[in-house]
């Protein structure tokens, strides 16, 4: 059985871990090994999710098998390390959450962790009053999102690696 809760500072070294592993393994078929080694400098773990309470970790039988969750802040994408990053809180008046960092173990997919993630995440910035939702969506997780009713924006790459990433802009009605 699943079960989701929100991620605490202790959790931070297992989602990065489970983060590395879905990187490498589940953007195969969908980027080229370079553009995979290029999206590590666009992806990874936001601490600033986890410290807003708005980070999840789904288990199974006590074990972390998927990870993610939403923001109120501009921040669309990446990691700690990540270039672009803005801490500026959103007003949920006349801007989108946004959706961030999902990942699901590669032993795992499948299973409804993704779906799971986004329904928590939307939820939550309903409640806070947000009534869009966007995302910056890997090629590997458009059609999951896709699946959920998001709809592509645009298309753009990534330039923070050593060679561009595709993603695209997505984006729901909440509310």
């Amino acid at each position: 059985m699943l079960e989701v809760r929100v991620a605490t500072q202790e959790d931070a070294a297992a989602i990065a871990a489970l983060m590395d592993r879905a990187i490498g393994e589940l953007q195969q078929g969908f980027l080229s090994p370079e553009q995979i080694a290029a999206s590590r400098a666009g992806m990874g773990l936001d601490l600033q999710l986890i410290a807003d309470g708005t980070y999840f970790c789904v288990e199974e039988a006590g074990e972390l098998v998927g990870c993610g969750g939403w923001s109120r802040r501009a921040t669309l994408y990446g990691g700690n390390h990540s270039a672009g990053r803005d801490p500026r809180l959103l007003d949920p008046a006349t801007e989108r959450a946004r959706i961030r960092a999902m990942y699901t173990h590669p032993d795992h997919t499948r299973k409804g962790i993704g779906r799971l993630i986004l329904e928590t995440a939307e939820e939550a910035a309903r409640k806070e009053g947000f009534r869009e939702l966007e995302m910056a969506a890997t090629m590997s997780g458009k059609p999951l999102y896709e699946s959920c009713g998001y709809q592509v924006e645009s298309e753009w790459f990534d330039e923070n690696g050593a060679v561009p990433v595709p993603l695209a802009t997505m984006w729901k009605r909440i509310a």
